[in-house]
């Protein structure tokens, strides 16, 4: 495994992380989740992301991390970094969504205690709130500092103007943006225009999360919707008139490129990413070993001819 220093910190991260949005909460299999986590740590994998509404039901996936921890990997905890986020909706009433202090400093303790941690190596906004001054998110952020509740604060998804805000109040109060999280992959590339940009300038990482796009940048939909896919699920964040005719030929002839460099189309998709000198690391979502190992294969070609990536561009136009 490659490490790289994220941003202008001390601190290294693993180009390929492992996220627990899916398949670690309360519904899937325990010794499935166990196995990917045991053997993502074995093969160099430090950086477990995790957050609040993670599950489902949310904070279950959190409660599985612990789980884990506690049970395999405690010696190790030294030996790695763990994130949490707040800012999604995590429990009704008032106070279990947005950013509100309120909600940072109930969540962040909550998440402690379903973990089973005393700190969070990496603790997020998870998303911009227009409802709340982003001074107000961003002062409760560096008191969870302060206080000892997490080492580092990373922001993700703020819309480029209030990122640049917040990252401004923090670097004011000496407690900088460790990390910015966004979506990014080769159908989703907004964040070329000025966040990625942003994030260096301002001495931050960068993290990318969907780095397959949700499965359309693997061989799963080339010939249609399978029924136990993401897309053929009434409920999901990838929906069947997402998986359109123009999208589905775009990865068809991206496929047709891995092909001649012996990786699939996912092995591609991944180190397409990471080959973006502005990207730390990438997070990978996973539902079995046999994915992950088949995401950490992709390390083994992780570079691209300029005719290479000129040829994606022209596919992705």
């Amino acid at each position: 495994m490659e490490y790289k220093f994220c941003g202008n910190s001390g601190l290294k991260l693993p180009i390929l992380s492992l996220g627990l949005w899916h398949n670690f909460g309360a519904i899937d299999d325990y010794n499935n989740s166990r196995e990917m986590l045991l053997y993502a740590f074995e093969q160099g994998i430090t950086h477990f992301d995790l957050a609040n509404n993670y599950g489902p039901p949310p904070g279950s996936a959190e409660e599985t991390f612990g789980k884990v921890l506690k049970n395999d990997l405690f010696a190790h905890r030294d030996e790695m970094i763990v994130s949490s986020k707040a800012g999604h909706l995590m429990w009704n009433g008032p106070y279990g969504d947005g950013g509100s202090r309120k909600y940072i400093m109930a969540s962040i303790n909550q998440s402690l205690k379903r973990t089973g941690l005393e700190y969070f190596d990496i603790f997020y906004s998870h998303r911009y709130d227009s409802e709340t001054p982003v001074e107000e998110t961003m002062m409760a952020l560096v008191d969870i500092v302060r206080q000892g509740k997490a080492l580092y604060i990373g922001l993700s998804k703020y819309p480029y103007e209030m990122a640049k805000k917040a990252f401004h109040i923090l670097n004011e109060n000496n407690v900088p943006c460790l990390i910015y999280q966004d979506r990014y992959n080769m159908f989703v590339r907004n964040v070329e225009d000025k966040m990625l940009r942003l994030s260096h300038e301002e001495g931050s990482g960068f993290i990318a999360f969907s780095p397959l796009a949700q499965g359309l940048l693997t061989n799963k939909y080339l010939n249609g919707i399978p029924l136990d896919s993401r897309a053929a699920k009434a409920s999901g964040f990838l929906q069947q008139d997402q998986v359109t005719a123009e999208a589905v030929e775009k990865s068809k002839l991206l496929n047709e490129l891995a092909q001649k460099r012996n990786q699939t189309l996912a092995e591609m998709a991944l180190v397409w990413v990471l080959n973006n000198q502005y990207v730390t690391s990438v997070i990978l979502g996973t539902s079995s070993v046999k994915q992950l190992k088949d995401n950490i294969a992709a390390l083994s070609n992780p570079t691209f001819s300029a005719e290479e990536l000129q040829l994606i561009d022209n596919i992705l136009k």
